[in-house]
């Protein structure tokens, strides 16, 4: 994968351990950067990528973040397209009661990049039968 820093402060993606699944997004900031409860602020990394034919950055939250500060990505899931070279930013929601001030070179998000289908469509009256059938939410049961 490729990386480019748009800015000297910018941080590179590492991952923390030899066993983790994403690469650690940090915030790229001149100065803190405070998020008020039910605030949303658009966080800079400072980083582009060129990912690989083939797949997407998805970028999730940081576990530690959202338990501990209430702090999530705004809209859950991420996903950057493989076509996509601008900086990589981060919409945080502070979904707490308390203030969150969000510090430069922070450990923000987490970047997975993961394999991506794009089987052609094809309109059809019929999809198959399954054992579940057309049971919606809940329709397996509980436990």
């Amino acid at each position: 994968m490729l990386i480019k820093k748009f800015t000297p402060t910018a941080r590179l993606p590492q991952r923390a351990t030899d066993g983790s699944a994403g690469y650690d997004l940090c915030a790229d900031l001149p100065a803190p950067l405070p998020i008020a409860p039910g605030q949303v602020q658009m966080v800079h990394t400072g980083i582009g990528v060129a990912l690989p034919p083939g797949t997407a950055g998805l970028v999730f939250g940081r576990s530690g973040l959202g338990v501990h500060a209430g702090i999530v990505p705004a809209n859950a899931v991420g996903v950057i397209d493989a076509d996509y070279r601008g900086e990589l930013m981060v919409g945080l929601r502070n979904q707490s009661a308390h203030p969150y001030t969000v510090q430069p070179g922070e450990r923000i998000a987490q970047l997975l990049v993961v394999p991506v289908l794009a089987p052609e469509l094809k309109l059809v009256d019929d999809l198959g039968e399954t054992a579940r059938g057309l049971g919606g939410f809940g329709s397996t049961g509980k436990g």
